[in-house]
């Protein structure tokens, strides 16, 4: 019997580790079919159906945003499995809110092959460990809304924001703000 085992290797982004093309076998792929709306001040599960992709492009600027926020203070971390990066996660270096005690989780994903399979978990402990890194006593994830990533942030321990990001809450209307609190980290 051959028995194999998967060591997924989390590090945090720096010039020697990552790159412009560190993204490019990275799969965005979801297939949406029910997101989180507010409805009369409530969120309800409704029926949503697209699908989420990013081509080349779309992966280069995202490595050169992380290059470039990682290089003016923000911190990163990728998730790789035999070298290949499978799992990313952003934290925006500047806290915020009305005490600065937020830090936000700007970009979080697990390539579609390797979702469920523990790298997500081990990425977010990891960028918890980073936000109090930054002074964070919060994490804040303007989450997309789609019911299977509410869902991960929810067994992650995340729950609905007490403070509202209003710049991001903007930018994404149909996100959901979620927190986590960093206390005991």
């Amino acid at each position: 019997m051959i028995v194999e085992t998967m060591e997924i290797i989390i590090s945090k982004v720096n010039s020697d580790n990552f790159n412009i093309s560190s993204l490019d076998k990275f799969n965005r792929f979801q297939r949406v079919e029910e997101c989180w709306r507010k409805v009369n001040g409530k969120y309800e599960l409704l029926p949503v159906r697209y699908t989420e992709d990013w081509d080349i492009e779309e992966l280069r600027a995202l490595a050169k945003r992380i290059l470039s926020e990682t290089a003016d203070g923000g911190i990163a971390y990728t998730a790789r499995l035999n070298g290949e990066v499978i799992g990313f996660a952003l934290l925006d270096k500047t806290p915020f809110g009305t005490e600065s005690r937020y830090i936000d989780l700007s970009e979080f994903y697990v390539s579609a092959e390797y979702r469920r399979l523990g790298a997500g978990g081990l990425l977010f402990k990891a960028a918890c460990r980073g936000a109090v890194a930054l002074g964070g006593q919060k994490l804040y994830i303007s989450a997309h809304s789609a019911k299977e990533s509410i869902y991960a942030y929810q067994t992650y321990g995340c729950v609905p924001a007490k403070e509202i990001n209003g710049r991001l809450a903007e930018k994404e209307p149909c996100d959901v703000p979620l927190e986590f609190d960093l206390d005991g980290l």
